[in-house]
């Protein structure tokens, strides 16, 4: 009941008013300002796009770099694409899931003698649980890593062990690598 008597009052305030939308005066454009009499616009070095390599010719990182776009054109995302998105685009052109995104086998209960596997090319995996039956809890994440490969969920007790499918030494491909919260301190 109060809102529409405010709603109608505005209303007729406005109309009393003679009210008109506000126009900005002069167009965005003419708002330019040119400093100095000297321009010091530098064009940017025009280097051609390199090659593109199929997944089978990725041996270092440096491979993973995009050959990017001609000038004047807006590049695609295999051509701007670097590093892991670009991995992972090269290998869902040739059908390959490179990160195995499937989800960990939940028709069974993981014990230590039999546990669930997941795969990991990287020093830490984290894997979420769920429960067994499946669902049956909230997810309960799980830090896997190559120091400590087998964890069990706090819930159900399922257990996984995470395989270690990397390089053997991962400095090599990663300079920057730096060691798990696992490896320092267990």
């Amino acid at each position: 009941m109060f809102s529409r008597s405010v709603i109608a009052t505005a209303r007729r305030a406005a109309v009393a008013q003679g009210f008109k939308p506000v126009v900005a005066r002069r167009a965005f454009s003419a708002s330019v300002v040119a400093r100095g009499g000297h321009s010091h616009h530098h064009e940017p070095e025009v280097t051609g796009p390199g090659t593109l390599k199929s997944l089978s010719e990725i041996k270092v990182a440096s491979d993973l770099v995009g050959p990017g776009a001609q000038p004047g054109t807006v590049p695609t995302d295999l051509e701007q694409a670097t590093g892991l998105e670009r991995l992972e685009i090269l290998g869902k052109m040739e059908g390959i899931d490179v990160f195995n995104m499937k989800p960990l086998d939940a028709s069974r209960l993981g014990t230590m003698e039999d546990p669930i596997i997941a795969l990991s090319a990287g020093e830490e995996h984290y894997v979420g649980c769920t429960g067994f039956p499946a669902d049956s809890h909230v997810t309960m994440w799980l830090t896997l890593s190559r120091s400590r490969p087998i964890e069990r969920c706090t819930e159900c007790g399922n257990v996984i062990k995470m395989e270690y499918i990397g390089a053997e030494d991962a400095r090599m491909f990663y300079p920057s690598y730096s060691p798990s919260f696992h490896d320092i301190y267990d």
